[in-house]
């Protein structure tokens, strides 16, 4: 029974308001319990790190993934791994062999040059659906608030299905400060300049999470989202904890 006026979720085959969760390693069957319940509102799941090259029974994985209609990809490491050793045409027949139709292109480990990630944009576009991602682990690593803000449009306009604003599993880089504080301000240019529902911001906390639905909206893209995180995530962005309480209620939720 619905009887609370709540903020409007996307629902179905989101393009927006998505959940994309980070997989580092959780067994199968435990993995099939979780999908049970709580599929419905879970879009995408990277296998984390490089993760997927050493997880048993990876394929199994996948196949029950796409069996809840959520897009499985892998991390932007194991890409960076096969950049790192000239082993690209492998790594992409590898995709294809798992049935995985998104690649991640990142360079959060290694410095590949914006140009060098654009031919590669180009490159695999017709074949995978490309997310790129903008910004270092490395927390000592300075970008300029402007660098960011051309680095995501230039790399949308390439043909990336969604850019990602690096975060780390820990908060503690990319948009975020080595202490877990978000940078505000580069928050604010991006979403002045950008279309936000373009861009999944990497928010692995639930205190990362609250400021994004409440500075964004309910239906703001979040990645690196731990599997046991994500219904309270979807409470957050319905407006059912006190940090979020207060969202927009003039429209009643779409159902999921």
């Amino acid at each position: 029974m619905e009887f609370l006026d709540l903020p409007m979720r996307t629902s179905g085959t989101r393009t927006y308001g998505i959940t994309s969760i980070a997989d580092f390693g959780v067994p199968l069957q435990e993995l099939e319990y979780i999908l049970s319940d709580y599929g419905h509102i879970i879009d995408i799941a990277k296998l984390g790190i490089g993760s997927a090259y050493v997880t048993p029974n990876v394929e199994k994985k996948i196949a029950l993934y796409k069996k809840y209609d959520i897009e499985p990809y892998c991390g932007g490491t194991l890409f960076e791994k096969a950049y790192y050793q000239n082993k690209l045409t492998e790594y992409t027949d590898y995709l294809r062999k798992l049935e995985i139709e998104w690649i991640e292109i990142s360079n959060g480990t290694i410095d590949i040059p914006l140009n060098e990630r654009l031919n590669l944009v180009l490159q695999l576009k017709n074949d995978f659906h490309v997310i790129a991602e903008v910004g270092s682990k490395d927390a000592n690593k300075h970008m300029s608030t402007s660098d960011w803000v051309d680095e995501v449009k230039i790399l949308l306009e390439a043909g990336c299905q969604y850019v990602i604003t690096e975060g780390r599993d820990s908060g503690t880089s990319g948009i975020y400060d080595k202490s877990g504080l978000i940078k505000s301000e580069l928050v604010e240019e991006l979403r002045k300049e950008i279309d936000c529902n373009k861009i999944i911001f990497e928010a692995p906390l639930p205190k990362h999470q609250m400021y994004f639905i409440n500075e964004i909206g309910p239906n703001v893209n979040l990645g690196n989202v731990r599997l046991s995180d994500v219904l309270i995530l979807e409470a957050q962005r319905c407006g059912l904890r006190c940090e979020t309480f207060f969202l927009e209620e003039a429209e009643c939720k779409l159902p999921l």
